[in-house]
Parts: structure tokens; C-alpha cells; sequence
């Protein structure tokens, strides 16, 4: 499963500072490195920072962990990111083996690493798949040469839980897209945002911690029911994921 980041993310850390050769998928470390550099050397100047990352004065912490963003200790992602997705995932209350099983199923989409696995080490920092940094244009453009030709090499089932401005840094044909929903007395659907997070949080953890993880779409749905979950497939691709 691939989900989207977090605004929010968990300060501190136990891991080493960040060793980008620790990550999956070597190819994007180039991007990674010069976006990490980047927002490293915006962060010299606040206001600037703040500008770019759509930030209020308020919130120049964040910049300062951009300014320490090499040398601050990691988590793993999925500790890392936190939010309402991610209350809803609840790794915390995992079992050791769920862990391991969610650590190695679930890929979260990053601005500023393209793609990291549940598992993988990562800082805390500052950056958003909307924002536009100076001398460098739209993460949009940054990423996209780098990172579809890595996702469309994946050979796996992939359910795709990006928001919209994760989904914009690369093309995923292959996968199957949820869209969250609200369903009426007459069957009409429309999509919501109040329940979209949590939602997916729910499904995300199902689909994490089943003893066996799913090799076709219906073995996907087959989970999603058992956990109480309405989830269903509306097109060659699509699923749509209906909530109350």
C-alpha cells in the first residue's frame, strides 16, 4: 500500500542520522540529496523558508529542523509520521510481527524521498508535495522524471492512497486508486473529506497486519470485510472505500 506522509511529524528519534544508502530505491538518492541540501540551505534564511514551505512565523521550528535535518536522529517511517492516517493505523499498539509485516507492506509517498518504505529510517522535517522552492520550481518537476520510471517498475500489487499533490509527483497506472466516500439512501456516492484520512488509516492497518498478505485484489477485499470494511471495486483500477 502506498500512503501519503504527514504535515505533522514525531520529534526526536533513537535511529543514526539520515544515510540516504539506507533507503530503498538508490536511484532517487541524487533527488534526495539535492532536495535535502536544498531545504538545508533555505533554512539560513527564515523568512525565505517560511515563504516557500507555506509556513506562518509561528512555526519557524519547523525551518529549524530543516537547518538540522542531517544530523537529527531517525525513526522509522511509519513512527515518524503521525496525524489522523496515522492514529488510525496505530502502529504503536502492533504486535511485534504486525510490525514487522506493516514495516515491509506499506510505502509512504514523501516530498522530499519520493518513496520510503514503513520501515525505513527517516528525520523529522518540513517539506510538502505542493510547495515550490526557490531556484528549483514545483516538487512536481523535481520529482516526476526520477520517480515514475521507479514505480512503474514495480511488479507488486500496489493500492494507491496518495492524496492529490503525492499523486502529481508521479503516475501510477498500475495500481488501483481508493477514493474514500459517503453513500445515500439512493446509492449515490460522493467523495468526502472529513472521514478520508481515518478511513484509510483503518484500511491501511487491515491490510498491514492479515497473517498473509494479499496477492490479488481479492484477496485485498476479502480483509477489507473482515475487518468491517466496505471496500469495492468501481473500475478497471478503482476502489472506492464507503464510509458512513
Amino acid at each position: 500500500m502506498l500512503l501519503p506522509p504527514s504535515e505533522t511529524k514525531a520529534s526526536g528519534g533513537s535511529g543514526p542520522p539520515l544515510d540516504l544508502d539506507a533507503l530503498p530505491f538508490p536511484e532517487l538518492n541524487p533527488t534526495r540529496r539535492k532536495l535535502a541540501d536544498h531545504l538545508v540551505e533555505l533554512a539560513r534564511d527564515v523568512p525565505a523558508s517560511l515563504a516557500a514551505l507555506e509556513l506562518t512565523e509561528r512555526q519557524t521550528d519547523e525551518v529549524r529542523r530543516n537547518a538540522e535535518l542531517w544530523g537529527s536522529p531517525t525513526l522509522p517511517a511509519l513512527r515518524r509520521y503521525t496525524g489522523v492516517l496515522y492514529d488510525a493505523l496505530d502502529a504503536a499498539s502492533m504486535s511485534r510481527a504486525e510490525v514487522a509485516r506493516a514495516g515491509s507492506r506499506l510505502a509512504v509517498a514523501s516530498a522530499l524521498f519520493g518513496v520510503v518504505r514503513g520501515e525505513d529510517p527517516i528525520p523529522t522535517y518540513r517539506l510538502s508535495g505542493g510547495n515550490t522552492l526557490p531556484g528549483m520550481g514545483s516538487l512536481r518537476s523535481v520529482w516526476r522524471p526520477a520517480l515514475e520510471p521507479v514505480l512503474a517498475a514495480a511488479d507488486e500489487l500496489i493500492i494507491d492512497l496518495r492524496s492529490g499533490a503525492y499523486a502529481s509527483l508521479a503516475s501510477l497506472p498500475g495500481a488501483f486508486a481508493v477514493r474514500v466516500v459517503t453513500e445515500d439512501s439512493a446509492g449515490r456516492r460522493k467523495t468526502v473529506s472529513h472521514h478520508n484520512k481515518a478511513s484509510k488509516g483503518r484500511l491501511a492497518r487491515a491490510l498491514a497486519t492479515a497473517p498473509r498478505e494479499p496477492g490479488s485484489l481479492r484477496g485485498v477485499l476479502g480483509i477489507a470485510a473482515r475487518a468491517g470494511l466496505r471496500l469495492e471495486r468501481t473500475g478497471e483500477r478503482a476502489l472506492d472505500l464507503i464510509t458512513d
